[in-house]
C-alpha cells in the first residue's frame, strides 16, 4: 500500500515554486535579481512540470488505491 504523501508534497512545493521563478523569469514579479533573467524563465516552468507530474502521480496512486477496496 503506496502513501501518496512523498510525491504530493514534494509536487505542491516545487509547483509553486516552479510558477514563481517562471512568473520572476519573465519579469512578471519584479524586486529580485532572477527578474527578467532568461534562465529563470527556462528552469522555473521546467521545475513546474516535474511538480505537476508528482502531484499527477500521486493522484493516479490514490485512485488505484480507491479501486482496489
Amino acid at each position: 500500500m503506496k502513501r501518496i504523501w512523498p510525491y504530493l508534497v514534494p509536487g505542491v512545493l516545487l509547483t509553486a515554486i516552479g510558477l514563481i521563478w517562471t512568473l520572476q523569469g519573465f519579469g512578471v514579479l519584479g524586486g529580485s535579481v532572477m527578474s527578467g533573467s532568461p534562465v529563470w524563465a527556462t528552469i522555473g516552468p521546467i521545475v513546474l512540470l516535474v511538480g505537476l507530474g508528482l502531484i499527477g502521480v500521486a493522484i493516479v496512486i490514490a485512485r488505484r488505491r480507491r479501486g482496489a477496496k
